[in-house]
């Protein structure tokens, strides 16, 4: 089994294996059976889709700048910090993430938003596991760049220093 450089041993099979539980779970609870999507009739269906339109631009662009660490042709030699790096750590995770959310938001199945919370937690799980290699290999480079930047959510600095969230 090849292993990309700095990636959990389980991070791909893991998301393979996620990505096929949440789309049997959306599709059967969102179109056939239904148990779980009663909010539906709740929540304007132009609201939904405003939602997932606003995720899915968000994950395009967290995904189309992000994609620089795994293009050979484009991948820098050191500590990425360019594009959606500037704000997050883990566009590419955090891309997933919001499609997953934004799918399950669009039909409300509850049961895709449970799975969805799972997926993050086992982004956030894996995404922790490449901070420490990035740590080993880069040393203060990385732990500069996580001091300026947010895990999942941009950090907001005022005048005064940091004020937002780093996890």
């Amino acid at each position: 089994m090849h292993r990309k450089d700095g990636e959990h041993p389980l991070g791909d099979i893991g998301q393979l294996a996620l990505l096929g539980v949440f789309l049997v779970v959306w599709v059967g609870d969102s179109f056939f059976l239904r148990i779980s999507t009663f909010l539906s009739d709740m929540v304007s269906v132009y609201i939904r889709l405003v939602l997932l339109s606003l995720a899915l631009v968000i994950a395009a662009y967290l995904a189309g700048s992000g994609h620089v660490v795994v293009s050979p042709e484009g991948r820098a030699a050191g500590v990425v910090s360019t594009g959606a790096f500037r704000y997050v750590r883990h566009p590419l995770y955090l891309a997933s993430i919001l499609t997953y959310l934004g799918l399950a938001m669009t039909t409300a199945s509850l049961f895709s938003l449970v799975i969805s919370a799972g997926i993050a937690v086992f982004y956030n799980y894996i995404a922790g596991y490449e901070e420490d290699v990035l740590k080993a290999k880069y040393g203060e480079e990385y732990s500069r760049y996580r001091e300026r930047t947010g895990k999942w959510l941009p950090v907001i600095r005022g005048t005064g220093g940091c004020t937002g969230a780093r996890e």
